[in-house]
């Protein structure tokens, strides 16, 4: 299991020499990189291939092995515009562009920052639509759901043709949890709440995320892993359950599986987030398609203003979310954290504009603060089994020295 810590170094005394002056331009050039241009952790094959590609590759190793990245966006994009124009044209979805234009505009946004960050592009639809446009929660959600079984597959697609790092496990045990997760809370949890109180569940439910990815992002220089470490049955049901929570969410909101999953396997488990962000993407895009695929064909009651917004939004979210997700692989945490802060900011200050009722802000104050709790609990207890497993590790190889 590879872990990635802060560097230790050990050097013998050297005699002083005057720490190199640099220029403004050498500062702006050195932060640029930093900040912008990080790099992307790839699959161990990946990038091995990478780091031995011959001097004169063939066309295969250029495709497949050097620009790789940007074959894993043209893909996606040349699929679907070949299906979606074909399919405009033969039923003429332009007639629709006049009265349902603001939503295509929207997913500019809301797909690429799904494909960025751990949040699905519902983390933008969902708002927009509800605080900004007065849509129907119902509609809002499944729209999320649809809109980004293209904009979060097209991410997917990138990912993993990239070979971008994902932790496997747990997609396979997030994706396990969800599917029965949604279909509970479909028939069972959404019909419980009003429209005002779905939108102040979302509101306060991502606000709590922003909380857990700050407290994530207070620990400077802590040790993360790129895969689970010593992953065994407990962290696999724990991986599950997390799944039901977040399939209950996504079955009001449209999205909630991936920042359930994101938050416990950064901060219970301590993967680092260039692993946990592409694990996101991966997970929202298979799950968007099964609730997408329960909604209309065993439900098969989406409403038909949905059925146009995703007509006509397609185009945009099979471009912007791989590129979100092709940019969001370079970035550093902090950046891409910072998207999550602004859009979270945003939606609660639009969720207040629309005056809501006292109880109402009471509850999602009271949610907002029991995530804070709940989420700083979450990171003691990953320091506590990060310290067990170092000094365990410690032990192991003081024995092998020994012996």
């Amino acid at each position: 299991m590879s872990a990635v810590r802060p560097m230790e170094l050990h050097t013998e005394k050297t005699p002083y020499t005057a720490p190199e002056r640099l220029t403004r331009g050498q500062k702006a050039k050195r932060w640029f990189r930093k900040y912008f241009l990080e790099g992307q952790h790839l699959e161990d094959d990946a990038a091995e291939q990478l780091a031995n590609l011959p001097p004169n590759p063939s066309l295969g190793d250029l495709l497949f092995i050097k620009y790789r990245k940007f074959v894993a966006m043209l893909i996606p994009f040349l699929l679907i515009h070949t299906f979606w124009w074909a399919t405009a044209i033969r039923h003429n979805f332009f007639r629709w562009y006049p009265d349902y234009w603001h939503m295509p505009l929207t997913m500019v946004l809301g797909s690429f920052v799904g494909g960025m960050t751990s949040e699905g592009s519902g983390a933008v639809a969902f708002p927009v639509m509800t605080l900004a446009l007065h849509i129907a929660p119902g509609i809002a959600r499944d729209f999320s759901l649809m809109i980004q079984s293209i904009g979060m597959t097209s991410a997917l697609v990138c990912v993993i043709f990239m070979k971008v790092k994902i932790e496997h496990r747990a997609v396979i045990l997030g994706t396990a949890g969800a599917i029965p997760g949604f279909i509970i809370g479909v028939h069972y949890i959404d019909p419980l709440f009003t429209g005002p109180q779905k939108k102040m569940l979302f509101v306060s439910i991502w606000t709590a995320f922003a909380f857990a990815l700050g407290i994530l992002n207070s620990h400077k220089k802590r040790s993360t892993f790129r895969d689970i470490p010593e992953f065994c049955f407990w962290k696999g049901f724990v991986l599950f359950i997390t799944g039901v929570v977040g399939g209950i969410f996504d079955a009001f909101a449209g999205s909630g599986i991936d920042i359930c999953i994101f938050s416990l396997i950064t901060l219970l488990f301590r993967v680092t987030e260039k692993t946990a962000t592409p694990t996101t993407v991966v997970l929202k895009g298979i799950n968007a398609v099964i609730g997408f695929y329960y909604r209309a064909v065993m439900m098969g009651d989406i409403d038909q203003m949905a059925w146009r917004y995703f007509a006509l939004s397609i185009p945009v979210s099979s471009f912007t979310g791989p590129v979100g997700s092709f940019l969001g692989s370079h970035l550093h945490r902090q950046v891409v954290a910072a998207f999550v802060y602004i859009l979270e900011a945003i939606a609660l200050t639009g969720f207040l504009f629309t005056r809501p009722s006292w109880q109402l802000i009471a509850v999602g104050g009271c949610i907002i603060l029991g995530g804070f709790v709940f989420f700083s609990v979450l990171s003691k207890f990953g320091a506590i089994l990060m310290a067990r497993i170092e000094e365990r590790r410690r032990k192991e190889q003081h024995n092998g020295v020994t012996h």
